[in-house]
This record gives structure tokens, sequence and C-alpha cells, in this order.
């Protein structure tokens, strides 16, 4: 469907205010970021409503300027908080989270990417609700594998890395990235904690066709990446890229068997889809598919 104005598939149902207005008490109480409210997500009256949050940390303003991302720029941005780790720690105590995601903005002016940060929040977490399941979903650190490790030697359950893009528009809607550093980054993780649940993301709706999609799925499964989202790309202001096209639920649901022949273990494929939208469903991919874990002195222990 070419561009003209959104169709019903994307219309969002009206959030209860007050519910929301809780999480971002809480959000406000403790000076944190939510991607939810920086990258103007459209579920997050469903999300908050729910209480639930993807935490935003090292930001609000991010290194990189992506033409299609509603986050801040800013080329220096301000030191990285030692208190934030803490004050995440908070909100998942507050909020009762079975499950929380912990994103960030690019630190491409951090040696590690912001690495070290994102080893202190999942500690900081896992110290005052050990039952709470970590998603992280990080930037590509700039192909600092060292880094990389950092973060999966802290046993996050699920490494997310975005792969946003068919190769074709990476110039144009991801300048700073490169694809065969995303598939790395994937692949890598794969290989240093095979027990970690891979997850990547795609946004349509930018002039990619259907073989590009699919080939990226592929490419995804080549890398053995366990979970994937794809969801439609929506113009956050007139000075973002704008929309190629509206993507019919039907296409996506194409796209969800295809993904699901290729053997993804989970693939969440709707208009409204986000990177960590329902992202609560581990748990349950957790318990259909367990895997052991190996601790530093190399015994096993449980993933659940």
């Amino acid at each position: 469907m070419t561009v003209n104005q959104k169709p019903d598939w994307l219309r969002v149902k009206a959030p209860q205010w007050e519910r929301v207005g809780n999480v971002k008490e809480i959000l406000r109480d403790l000076a944190l970021n939510t991607v939810c409210e920086e990258a103007s997500c459209p579920n997050i009256g469903e999300c908050f409503n729910a209480g639930t949050a993807t935490f935003l940390i090292m930001g609000p303003a991010c290194t990189r300027a992506c033409p299609y991302c509603d986050i801040d720029f800013e080329k220096k941005p301000k030191p990285l908080d030692p208190n934030e780790p803490a004050r995440l720690a908070e909100a998942v105590r507050r909020m009762r989270l079975n499950h929380v995601v912990i994103t960030s903005v690019n630190r491409d002016d951090l040696p590690d990417g912001g690495a070290s940060q994102f080893v202190e929040c999942i500690s900081a977490v896992r110290s005052v609700s050990p039952h709470t399941t970590i998603e992280v979903l990080i930037p590509d650190l700039c192909g600092n594998w060292n880094a990389l490790e950092i973060i999966l030697q802290a046993n996050p359950e699920v490494l997310n890395h975005n792969t946003e893009t068919v190769p074709r528009l990476y110039r144009r809607v991801r300048p700073q990235g490169k694809y065969d550093r995303t598939l790395e980054l994937l692949q890598r993780s794969r290989q240093i904690a095979p027990w970690v649940y891979t997850k990547s993301g795609i946004m349509v709706g930018l002039g990619e066709t259907d073989s590009e999609i699919r080939q990226v799925m592929q490419d995804l499964r080549a890398v053995d990446c366990d979970i994937l989202t794809i969801g439609q790309y929506l113009q956050p202001s007139q000075k973002h890229l704008q929309v190629d096209a509206f993507i019919t639920p039907e296409q996506f649901a194409a796209w969800q068997a295809f993904g699901e022949e290729l053997g993804f273990l989970q693939v969440v494929s709707s208009p409204l889809t986000r990177s960590s939208y329902h992202a609560e469903q581990v748990r349950e991919l957790m318990e259909r598919y367990p895997r052991k874990v190996l601790s530093a002195d190399k015994s096993v222990i449980s993933h659940q």
C-alpha cells in the first residue's frame, strides 16, 4: 500500500492514563529515560498500562543521527551517571517487572561503547530482583568485540541487536551502521555465549522489497539468530525519513510464516511490532526451549 494516510490497522487504542501516569511518575521520580517516550513508540499506552517499559540508559542523547530515529543527536553527550544502574533497579522493583528490557543510545565517544554500564545495570537489577529476566538491546559497539564479551559475561537472558533494514538501504537509513557488522555481532554472541537467546528486528515501509526482507531473514538464521521482530516504520516528524509504503497485515503474516519455516524460535511480525513489544513473552520461550548456562568455572547452571 502506498503512503497517503495511516490505514485503519495502524490505529491504536487510547491508553488508560491512570496506569500510564503511575509508570511515568516512577520514571520521573527516579530520573530515568525510556525508549518508549524518547523514540515516540506507538505502543506506549499498551505497555505502560501493562506496567512494562524499555529503559534507555546512557542517554537521552545519541552520538549518531540516524534519519529514521526520534532520539536526539549530541556529538559530545554527558558523562555516564554512576547512580543510573541503582535507579533502574529500583524502578524494576517498584514496577514488579518479571522481564525488563535495557537499551541504550549509541555512545561512540566511550572506548567500550557503554558495555560497562550495561553490566552495572544487569548486576543492579539482579541484586534487587533475581527472578527478573533481562534483555539487553545493544548498539553495534563500533565492532568492539571485547566490549560485546563483557556484556555477555553478565549473562543477560536475551541479547538483542537490531538489523533495522535491508543492505541496499543502509547508507540512507543507517549511515553509520554496517550490515555485515550487525550479522557478525549476532554470530559472535552465539559463539561467546551459546546459552543466551539472540534477537534482532527489522522495520519495513522504507522502500525495501519482499525478496530483500526474506534474504535478511535468511541471513539472520545463518548466524543462528533465535528471535525476530518485524514492524512498520512510522515517520516521527517531517524532518525524518518519509514512509515509502504501509505494509498490509497479510504481508506481515506471510513473513511470520516464512520466519517460522526458517527455524526462528519466535517471530513477532505485525504493523505495530517494535523491537521490545511483548518482550516479556521470552519467559514462555525459555520454558519451551531451555538452555544450559556455563558459569565462570564451567559448571552448568539453570537459565530459567
